[in-house]
């Protein structure tokens, strides 16, 4: 079921992943849950991989929770994002959680590119990149207020630190609808595009020319900051790069840019 809602190509490099279900605005059900899922476990560690473009076939990004769930949740039957994953071995054990925090366990960048809406769970998952281009008239919202319900998608502790705890709580406490725009200028997005998903291709590919191994570590180095004391992060600035100078991949990059060719390294 899984396979059906996501689909994965990778090419030179970056793989390409698209929510498949653009008839019901890719909304989330338990096949999504688990396509996201199973996908974003591949991709941990699919070896060539250096770069991910997580994206939503048709004009929506992700709508959110399918309304069949929220029919579930009135009728007080189990909601598929509560479920626990037996194997998660990271911090988050929900299903939902799993499906959105994925993303940011993969070692190469993830790039989420969005246009249309991306909405309560939709905007969570896309929460799980490291970064996000949006369309300028794209619709985002943490929407769970509407429905009574809070982020339960690991949102209330990865939005603080995109845009500060108190403008988290507005867009929490309210449910308010932002355009991309305004998402870029809150720092939600990353930067806006016309063409979001030819943007962020274009950007993996550049990243995909680079050194992989001072990518999967400068990402390991930046997603520390402001999680770990100052000491444990600098020691670990310091361990990075020692392990990187001299490696064969950081003596292409020298002998490359002196040699005025583009390096060739290996994963």
């Amino acid at each position: 079921m899984g396979e059906q809602r996501v689909s994965l190509t990778i090419e030179d490099g970056v793989a390409d992943v698209r929510l498949s279900r653009p008839e019901k605005r890719n909304a989330l059900d338990p096949g999504m849950f688990a396509g996201l899922i199973e996908t974003g476990e591949r991709l941990k560690n699919e070896p060539g991989v250096r770069a991910v473009v997580l994206s939503g076939e048709g004009p929506d990004f992700c709508a959110g929770l399918d309304f069949g769930s929220f029919r579930a949740i009135a009728s007080n039957e189990t909601r598929p994002a509560l479920e626990p994953d037996q194997v998660a071995e990271g911090p988050a054990k929900a299903t939902g959680q799993r499906a959105a925090y994925v993303w940011a366990e993969i070692p190469a960048p993830v790039i989420a590119a969005i246009r249309g809406h991306a909405l309560g769970g939709g905007l969570q998952v896309a929460l799980g990149a490291d970064i996000r281009i949006v369309t300028p008239d794209a619709r985002l919202s943490v929407l769970e207020v509407k429905w009574g319900l809070i982020p339960d998608m690991t949102g209330t502790q990865l939005l603080p630190e995109l845009v500060g705890r108190d403008v988290a709580k507005e867009l929490t406490f309210t449910g308010r609808v932002i355009s991309g725009d305004e998402a870029v200028a809150l720092g939600l997005a990353t930067r806006a595009d016309a063409d979001p998903v030819a943007a962020a291709l274009a950007l993996a590919r550049e990243i995909a020319g680079k050194n992989p191994h001072t990518v999967r570590a400068a990402k390991r180095l930046l997603d520390l900051a402001g999680r770990v004391e100052l000491a444990e992060g600098f020691a670990a600035e310091q361990t990075e790069v020692k392990a990187l100078i001299g490696s064969p991949n950081q003596v292409e990059a020298v002998t490359a840019s002196f040699e005025k060719r583009t390096p060739v390294f290996e994963d």
